[in-house]
């Protein structure tokens, strides 16, 4: 297994496990832009493996990490030091949440947020082919950060160039720089996060570069989580002691004439729709 940039990383637990075999035994990927976003974003995966014998999640980390911000002991990293901090810090997630394979491709963000970046692409095809996972989880397409975008597309055009028979059943868009609680229920997927409540918090626990640096990821997330939870339903009681919503980027992956803005923008007019017939009935 070999990659494109010459600092990827590729960590295997268990070392009795050839990594293309721990690639391979996945079934539930997900692929981010930067290191604790796995956590953030796809905790319904991990949750979902944890020890079990017959699921296994993997985490894929497309940056470097060279851009975060530094305070507190890490003031004065270079950047050369906080991408091994951070390339550290994953690979302690991978640990506590018992993942398959932790992949760290080291493209710069720059790279990323280049459309036509072959290397990225080539990657993605790569680690998507060798999966064939069942679960794949993804940046959702109304984030509001443009690595985490570049990433995604990046993710979905390689997905399309995977066989058919090869590709997951569920591509799923979700959380971290802006939350998906504005869509219509009937067009939310609704993914259980409260599962090992403490094997949540110690996952973003262990990214202390950022908790330290002034981002308290660790409360914000479980926040959003419990807040999701609770207000779902107004007339029923908590279903669940955690949520993350997704968008279902199924359809997106299986058509490739669907753009990736017009299948947004479908979500978001139907959000204005609704606002707007329920202010009408009241006018």
């Amino acid at each position: 297994m070999k990659f494109s940039h010459p600092a990827a990383d590729i960590f295997v637990l268990d070392a009795s496990v050839a990594p293309a075999a721990a690639l391979a035994r996945t079934t539930h990927l997900c692929v981010a832009a930067h290191q604790d976003d796995i956590e953030i974003m796809a905790y319904h995966g991990i949750a979902e493996c944890f020890g079990r014998a017959d699921r296994w999640f993997s985490g894929v980390v497309v940056t470097n990490g060279a851009g975060s911000p530094r305070s507190g002991v890490y003031a004065n990293y270079t950047d050369a030091q906080m991408q091994d901090v951070r390339r550290q810090e994953q690979r302690k997630a991978a640990m506590v949440g018992d993942y398959s394979i932790q992949l760290q491709l080291a493209h710069p963000s720059s790279a990323v947020k280049d459309k036509s970046n072959a290397a990225v692409q080539s990657d993605l095809v790569e680690i998507f082919s060798a999966a064939g996972a069942e679960v794949v989880y993804l940046h959702q397409p109304a984030d509001k950060h443009d690595t985490h975008i570049g990433v995604l597309a990046h993710s979905i055009a390689a997905l399309r160039k995977i066989p058919a028979d090869r590709r997951p059943k569920r591509v799923l868009g979700c959380e971290v720089w802006r939350d998906l609680d504005w869509m219509l229920d009937t067009d939310k997927v609704v993914l259980d996060a409260g599962q090992f409540p403490n094997l949540a918090m110690a996952l973003v626990g262990v990214f202390d570069s950022q908790i330290t640096g002034g981002k308290r990821y660790d409360l914000a997330t479980a926040g959003r989580r419990i807040a999701h939870a609770t207000y779902h339903t107004s007339h029923a009681t908590d279903k669940f002691q955690g949520i993350t919503w997704a968008i279902d980027l199924t359809p997106l992956v299986n058509d490739p004439s669907l753009s990736m803005a017009d299948y947004t923008q479908g979500f978001i007019d139907r959000f204005k729709q609704d606002v707007a017939a329920r202010l009408a009935k009241f006018a």
